[in-house]
């Protein structure tokens, strides 16, 4: 809590007495804590919003992980920066000793970007996402938490583009629309992502993304790429593919196709990622474009 609300309803002596003696813990400066332990990580997040003052928000990582964002805990032996957002032309103190904390500044801040109900204080789950995407510390960062964001059904892609659009000052814009782009087609996770960039770096005709067909059960199925015309399925396969059962899945979903006629390739997503001329070879060789054959290296 602040410590002019507390002053609500003792006196400064008092207060002085509390934190003095060790009962109540101050953080920063105007904060108190009503408890001599480990703050909590919700504790720590009010006492920094508190702390930048009037207007301050949660956002970015921050305020996507408050609304149900997965996979961007960062470093399991810290715990993460707290992200602020805080209106142009007002500046907060020196940051707190006790607490990890990013100040953005934005003068694209009004009330339609912070959600009217949910505490603590924070951006609405479209405007963090962007934002997070525009603060990681690589491309690949950015990519990696739109897909998340969309994959994980946070946040509508009509309502992230809105938010890009309106922004234009926004860091890494061109990338981050064109990335929402690629996820409008049908290439929601960052590995599929990848193989949409292969696709048009090595000049593959395009395919159909998250393409959803019957197989020989009647049962569907949604696939990472078809190209209908040549009967051939790609699909890119991430660590839960490791999983005993989610094998025997994606076999069992591969011999339903196999049996109907489709030629299936499946690489992993590391592959995809790093060596694209041999995964580019083999999708030609599949679709009767045959190029020389190109070798994974050892």
């Amino acid at each position: 809590m602040s410590a002019a609300s507390a002053l609500g309803w003792m006196s400064r002596e008092e207060l002085r007495w509390r934190v003095a003696s060790g009962r109540w813990q101050r953080p920063c400066h105007g904060i108190v804590v009503a408890h001599s332990g480990p703050m909590t990580p919700k504790q720590e997040l009010w006492a920094a919003l508190l702390w930048a003052g009037e207007g301050a928000v949660l956002a970015g990582l921050t305020a996507a992980r408050l609304d149900g964002l997965e996979g961007f805990s960062g470093d399991e032996r810290a715990s993460p920066p707290i992200h602020l957002l805080v209106p142009a032309g007002r500046s907060v103190r020196r940051k707190p000793p006790g607490l990890s904390v990013v100040v953005h500044y934005s003068t694209m801040l009004g009330s339609g970007d912070v959600h009217p109900s949910r505490e603590p204080r924070r951006t609405r789950v479209a405007r963090s996402l962007v934002d997070a995407a525009a603060w990681m510390g690589s491309d690949r960062g950015a990519q990696a938490v739109l897909a998340a964001g969309v994959q994980q059904r946070l946040a509508r892609l009509q309502d992230l583009l809105a938010v890009v659009t309106g922004n234009v000052r926004l860091p890494r814009r061109v990338m981050i629309r064109a990335t929402l782009d690629d996820i409008a087609g049908g290439a929601q996770a960052l590995s599929e992502l990848d193989l949409t960039r292969l696709v048009r770096r090595h000049r593959l005709p395009e395919p159909d993304r998250q393409a959803s067909r019957r197989d020989s059960a009647g049962r569907r199925r949604w696939l990472d790429a078809v190209w209908e015309a040549a009967r051939v399925i790609v699909e890119v396969d991430g660590i839960h593919h490791l999983d005993a059962a989610q094998y025997w899945a994606d076999m069992d979903r591969d011999n339903d196709f196999i049996l109907d006629g489709y030629r299936v390739l499946r690489f992993p997503a590391f592959v995809v990622r790093y060596h694209g001329d041999y995964v580019a070879g083999k999708i030609r060789e599949a679709l009767g474009l045959a190029r020389p054959r190109i070798e994974i290296p050892a």
